[in-house]
């Protein structure tokens, strides 16, 4: 069997980058979903039901798979030097 060498960086990177602008982000107009969730939590949650809660999970999710796919392929390359 022939091995694959590792994926690059960029490689890692591509699909986490691809969710983020998609369903992060989403919707794009009048701001990002997300964004308004955070503001709105910083804010002192108020109001927020369950469906809220999740509706941040899910627009969330991209950007911490984002982080730890960025931090686990960086930890590596730090750690050699």
């Amino acid at each position: 069997m022939i091995e694959s060498p590792p994926p690059t960086l960029s490689e890692r990177l591509l699909w986490p980058i691809v969710a983020c602008l998609t369903l992060g982000l989403a919707p794009f107009l009048p701001e990002p979903h997300v964004w308004g969730k955070l503001r709105w939590i910083l804010g002192g949650a108020k109001g927020m039901a369950a469906i809220d809660w999740f509706d941040l999970l899910l627009h969330g999710a991209p950007w911490v798979w984002l982080l730890v796919t960025a931090i686990s392929a960086l930890v590596p390359r730090l750690k050699t030097r």
